[in-house]
């Protein structure tokens, strides 16, 4: 990947970049494994930003496996890291993430992993190993960055000692064709609730959490909107008070449809994101998205807030491929070695 491209192309062909993904994707996880480097104790999974959002569902599906797995952010932890005998997968799209690049030389080499799009990188140097994702284009506020390294890791989580990649990943760019499609008139509707929200609220449970993570990053990034992302139990413990006139999008099933009902109930605008669209609420905008495996509904979950904040945006006047501020220490050089 040299440079960005606009987010409108990175988002246009993202079901076949996915479709093509996945069979690389399961050979450099049959390399790793043959090499041994996929058993024993169970990874940590690190990265900063749409990266450690990214790898929320993967460390849910390694620990509901009974894998003890953890993710980190290496902004948020004193040098050298401590991982104990974990192996370590350092998460960079860009490969030039510095806090991570720093964390990662810390690990001893044969523990150091990398899960990355853009090779040769900083980050591709560093590791012993490396998971590449293909150099595939992508926008500024990642779209198919993020899709990808969540398959990427959603597949190492299956694949872990000894575990089976599921065989319907093949059927991914299909089914996000598919949702792409369907959800369109329910994705626009949603926008319309944003036209004078002043913040978003985003609020996700177990393998959603990285979603509403993932997806305040977005709101923030293109449509210049406060958000703030919690988990849902996070959210009922107190910070669910202070709800106001801004959105509040919700992530899930039982939970998330009983916080929904309260809060469009009180008269706040409310977005659920759910698989279950068998009992549709009054007063709550409803995206039914297909029912996916834990490892897989984040792909989908992402091109819901994909499609949803580029109509908001633009609904807003807001021009998604400029940023207002530049910050000079979050990359490393791009030239390895340098």
């Amino acid at each position: 990947m040299d440079g960005y491209i606009t987010f409108a192309a990175a988002t246009a062909d993202q079901a076949q970049e996915l479709t093509a993904l996945v069979p690389r994707l399961r050979a450099h996880f049959e390399r790793l494994a043959q090499a041994g480097n996929l058993r024993g104790r169970g990874p940590v999974l690190m990265g900063i930003g749409a990266s450690y959002a990214a790898a929320a569902a993967a460390v849910w599906h390694l620990r509901k496996r009974g894998i003890e797995a953890a993710r980190l952010d290496p902004g948020e932890s004193p040098m050298p890291i401590v991982v104990g005998e974990s192996p370590v997968f350092a998460i960079s799209q860009s490969g030039r993430s510095t806090e991570t690049l720093a964390a990662l030389e810390s690990v001893v080499p044969e523990r150091r992993f990398g899960i990355v799009n853009v090779t040769p990188s900083p980050l591709s140097a560093l590791a012993t190993d490396t998971i590449d994702l293909g150099n595939i284009d992508d926008s500024y506020a990642s779209t198919i960055g993020y899709t990808a390294t969540v398959s990427a890791l959603g597949m190492l989580a299956e694949a872990w000692d000894g575990g089976d990649i599921a065989a319907d990943w093949d059927a991914l760019g299909a089914r996000f064709a598919a949702a792409e499609r369907d959800l369109a008139p329910a994705i626009t509707a949603a926008a319309a609730l944003f036209e004078n929200a002043p913040s978003a609220d985003f609020v996700g449970s177990a393998t959603s959490v990285g979603s509403a993570e993932a997806g305040a990053l977005l709101f923030r990034e293109v449509a210049r909107i406060p958000s703030t992302a919690m988990s849902t139990r996070q959210y009922l413990h107190g910070a669910m008070e202070s709800a106001g006139a801004g959105v509040h999008v919700l992530f899930g099933t039982a939970r998330e449809r009983k916080a929904a009902r309260m809060l469009s109930a009180a008269g706040h605008p409310v977005i659920l994101i759910t698989d279950d669209g068998s009992d549709p609420l009054p007063l709550v905008t409803t995206i039914v998205i297909p029912t996916l495996s834990d490892t897989q509904r984040g792909v989908i979950e992402a091109l819901v807030m994909q499609q949803l904040v580029r109509e908001v945006a633009e609904n807003r006047g807001i021009a998604i491929e400029e940023f207002v501020f530049e910050n000079d220490d979050t990359k490393a050089p791009s030239q390895v070695g340098a």
